[in-house]
């Protein structure tokens, strides 16, 4: 109960894929925000799956390997950064309609494909789980414990992101407004290229 009390305040604490599913949720719908979760969820569980089996050690002890790893998520963190204030300049809504050439909206894979990219890409998900699933599992846990603790870390996560999908969905109309919209794509790239250079300035 204590690592399901932890994990729920990790969800609850916005990053890259909080915001990546807002926008989906509000470009294609409900739909598409939460085939963007699918992702999102698919890829924690790869983390988790990396962590049970041991890669994750190899991973971070490899400054190298770790290195690539980090800044693939600084240009991941800064495309969509860039590409959600061009569209905030632009104004035409053509990342917000589902099917547009270049825009958000790229049929239910590439939402899910997004998703999956923004979570796999970020080495805080990776290094958060080898340092604190173990924690909890203990130091003779095997790999269904520690399996057990990431779907329980990533069940939570789901569960937080379908909140942030229905509630998007409730209030699409008003957010699809063009003032709104433009306003919420500037501050969405802004927080992107804000999560970018924390990353690129964090360790070696």
């Amino acid at each position: 109960m204590t690592f399901v009390v932890f994990a729920g305040l990790v969800a609850l604490a916005p990053g890259p894929d909080t915001f990546v599913v807002l926008r989906g949720a509000v470009a294609g719908g409900r739909s598409r925000g939460l085939w963007t979760t699918g992702g999102v969820c698919s890829a924690n569980l790869v983390q988790g799956l990396a962590v049970a089996t041991g890669l994750s050690a190899v991973l971070t002890r490899s400054a190298e390997v770790f290195a690539v790893v980090r800044w693939a998520g600084v240009a991941y963190l800064i495309y969509l950064g860039i590409g959600a204030i061009l569209a905030a300049r632009r104004g035409d809504g053509a990342g917000w309609r589902v099917g547009s050439a270049g825009g958000v909206g790229r049929g239910h894979w590439g939402a899910a494909r997004q998703g999956f990219l923004s979570n796999i890409t970020n080495p805080k998900v990776l290094a958060f789980n080898l340092a604190v699933l173990p924690q909890f599992a203990g130091p003779h846990a095997g790999f269904l414990e520690l399996m057990g603790l990431a779907l329980t870390l990533t069940l939570l996560g789901l569960v937080d992101q379908v909140v942030v999908v229905l509630g998007a969905s409730a209030v699409a109309g008003v957010i699809r407004r063009s003032g709104v919209r433009r306003v919420i794509e500037g501050l969405t790239g802004v927080v992107m290229l804000g999560f970018a250079g924390a990353l690129a300035t964090e360790g070696p």
